[in-house]
């Protein structure tokens, strides 16, 4: 059994440490935030994740997991310490990194025993450099031993215990080969690949997969553009390209773009390091400015199909940037919410969990305990979080509800046709002649 502490219980950092309970290591997760912590140990999770709860409960009661916002409890004995601290987006779009330089003196202030320090936050390309340089120039009196691995997550929100019991990789990389192999051995249990490299390499690794699953998605939304002005079907299209071994179907789904709290920041971050560094990242740029006229070209259709958004009511299905979680960072529909109210119009909304999160944040909006009663009153609906319970929704009374059957689909979660045949206006992402 070997003794691991997680800092921070976020998305990465929670799903973390309950999964390494959950392979019999002895695990203590801690957060500077004490409210945080005192929610988790009465079994109240701070996000929602599919299967988590469940994780985190069985391991509690084991008595393989614990929580603390105290350094000198978890950090003392420890020999795995994984840093999953947030790095926000700064002022320029480069990673904010005082959380991860706060979590480095910390860890140098409680250190007793030799322990391999884990980057697990997403962090630029150099900062494993920077959080060894933090600790021996700290830990300078105490002359305690310590080895620095990146090993950056892979985790989508809303499949995240899935994606860590089942990864596609391990990524580790170190100064240390050694060091980086007892992390591997930490994942082994899970009989995945692993690749041990060098810490820039690793934390470029963690960049790049997501700029290029961000670029996939703005070339199909950029397709879907042209695919309206042309009278093509974009669902077909990118069904026809996913058949190509080479291409894949993956994240080719054309919509209201993507969102959330790593897309958005890690596209921007890699386009900063590569512009202080001389560079010219003309595509990355332009996958943040296809993502950010995607959420325009929705508030276009409402105004198209409304003559103006001013004294009409707009449904909105979906706040959270996906379904499957309450995550409402970045999340298109905010922005279309903001722009339509900034233009006099009245909305209505629903989601299945991120309400409690969007209330904090939305003014002026009247949220709705379901999707039937978000569409009473309203001259148009916009879908922009494909949850599973808006695929089956039930037309003829939303239709019935509705002042004016217009449906703006974000998602292209529904068939034109079959909308078109109830009555209802219809208009998707490059599906066609007027989509």
């Amino acid at each position: 059994m070997r003794k691991i502490c997680v800092i921070g219980t976020g998305y990465v950092g929670l799903v973390t440490g309950a999964c390494f309970s959950d392979l019999g290591n002895q695990v203590v997760c801690l957060d500077i935030v004490k409210e945080k912590i005192e929610r988790l140990e009465r079994g109240e999770m701070p996000i929602y994740e599919p299967g988590l709860e469940e994780v985190v409960a069985r391991n509690v009661a084991a008595k393989r997991l614990a929580f603390t916002s105290n350094y000198a409890d978890a950090v003392p004995g420890a020999d795995f310490i994984f840093i999953a601290v947030g790095t926000p987006s700064g002022v320029d779009g480069e990673a904010d990194l005082q959380y991860v330089r706060m979590a480095a003196e910390s860890i140098s202030d409680a250190l007793t025993s030799y322990a391999i320090i884990i980057n697990k936050s997403t962090v630029p390309v150099g900062t494993g450099d920077s959080v060894a340089q933090i600790l021996i120039e700290r830990g300078k009196k105490s002359g305690v031993d310590f080895d620095v691995v990146s090993n950056p997550e892979f985790l989508q929100e809303g499949s995240a215990v899935y994606n860590f019991q089942q990864p596609d990789r391990v990524v580790l990389g170190s100064t240390n080969h050694d060091a980086a192999a007892q992390v591997a051995q930490l994942y082994l249990p899970l009989r995945c690949s692993i690749m041990i490299t060098d810490l820039r390499t690793a934390e470029m690794i963690k960049y790049a997969s997501n700029a290029f699953l961000a670029t996939r998605i703005s070339f199909i939304n950029e397709i879907a553009t042209i695919c309206e002005k042309l009278g093509a079907d974009v669902k077909e299209v990118a069904a026809g390209m996913g058949m190509d071994k080479r291409i894949g179907r993956a994240f080719l789904d054309a919509g209201v773009g993507y969102g959330g709290s790593c897309f958005p920041k890690d596209v921007k971050a890699l386009a900063w390091m590569g512009e202080i560094n001389g560079c010219h990242p003309q595509l990355l740029r332009a996958v943040m400015d296809i993502n950010r006229d995607m959420r325009r070209q929705v508030l276009a259709k409402v105004r198209e199909l409304l003559g103006g958004a001013r004294g009409k009511t707009v449904a909105i299905w979906g706040l959270a940037f996906k379904p499957n979680t309450d995550d409402i960072r970045d999340a298109p529909a905010f922005d279309i919410i903001h722009i339509l109210q900034m233009e006099g119009a009245a909305i209505r909304a629903y989601d299945p969990v991120a309400m409690p999160n969007a209330q904090a944040a939305l003014k002026q909006v009247m949220f709705c305990e379901n999707a039937y009663c978000a569409a009473e009153g309203a001259d148009a609906l916009v879908i922009v979080t494909e949850w599973n319970e808006f695929k089956y929704a039930d037309w003829a009374r939303v239709g019935a509800s509705m002042k004016q059957k217009i449906v703006i689909d974000g998602r292209n979660i529904y068939e034109p046709d079959k909308l078109r045949e109830l009555g209802f206006t219809y208009r998707g992402v490059g599906r066609g002649y007027g989509a």
